[in-house]
């Protein structure tokens, strides 16, 4: 069994004390920020005493077994708010109603897994009705951003040929203007009804919920001629368990910690390519 951890910063001191936790048989460095202790004695009790230890040191860890190479997958599919990018869009455009607070409450609550994903963004989106359309145009310009190590990740998995996949319970505006941006390969997500220039305050469609998160991994694996465990799955929300559970790499991303739980890979602290340190 393996372990890496990796932090930020000037993190070298703290990675050196919590690897010498694990007593390992080596300790290989992978950057200035990461190291790999190999060869460790797995216990379930050691294992909750590294997991504590290093979240109070600011530092992720991450169990593997044996050697994995980026390549041994094949898609990268991602969520898109507050994992691909900082933000939850819906919040964002709610507070050019001046309803951020009533809007962020039932989001919040949906990704916990409080609220059925698919009610609470009907009734989201329903608070939006009226909102002149260019309120997306400007979230997109003046609010969105990538999520730290986004690019970085991005550029790495599609270099050595993996492809992306983006699919959210956000809204197509959006993906449709990151796919051409990131040179994604695949996007899926709702679409808002727009008449006259102004949000109606419902969805066209079917709603993009967990199951069809889901099922769209599995549409793209299909397409690709691959297995979803050939796939990485990153996400931060309960409405990603789904599709995170059918992956061969479940990755939490700054996740609920009804997330983090189920998941193989926690990531709380660094960016998205701290993916690239758990692979030779």
């Amino acid at each position: 069994m393996n372990l890496v951890l990796q932090g930020l910063d000037d993190c070298k001191p703290r990675l050196e004390r919590i690897a010498a936790l694990t007593a390992p048989q080596r300790i290989v460095s992978i950057s200035a920020n990461a190291l790999r202790c190999e060869g460790i004695a797995f216990s379930p009790a050691l294992r909750q005493t590294i997991e504590v230890a290093a979240h109070a040191a600011e530092l992720d860890a991450t169990y593997m077994m044996g050697a994995q190479k980026l390549t041994d997958y094949k898609l990268v599919a991602m969520d898109m708010d507050s994992t691909l990018i900082t933000i939850e869009c819906i919040d964002e455009i709610a507070d050019m109603q001046g309803l951020k607070p009533q809007v962020a409450a039932i989001t919040e609550a949906a990704m916990r897994g409080e609220l059925d994903f698919s009610e609470s963004l009907r009734r989201r989106v329903a608070l939006l009705e009226g909102l002149d359309a260019s309120a997306l145009e400007r979230v997109f310009e003046e609010r969105l951003r990538l999520s730290p190590g986004a690019d970085r990740m991005l550029k790495a998995v599609q270099a050595a040929g993996l492809k992306t996949l983006l699919v959210s319970g956000g809204f197509t505006y959006f993906t449709d203007r990151l796919k051409p941006l990131l040179g994604l390969d695949f996007t899926r997500a709702n679409q808002l009804e727009i008449v006259g220039g102004k949000l109606t305050g419902k969805v066209l469609g079917d709603i993009v919920d967990a199951e069809a998160k889901r099922a769209t991994v599995e549409q793209v694996c299909a397409q690709l001629g691959i297995t979803p465990d050939q796939a990485i799955v990153m996400g931060d929300g309960a409405n990603d368990l789904k599709m995170m559970g059918i992956a061969g790499m479940s990755v939490a991303f700054r996740a609920k910690p009804v997330v983090r739980e189920q998941a193989t890979v926690a990531l709380n602290f660094v960016g998205l390519d701290g993916i690239l340190n758990l692979f030779d």
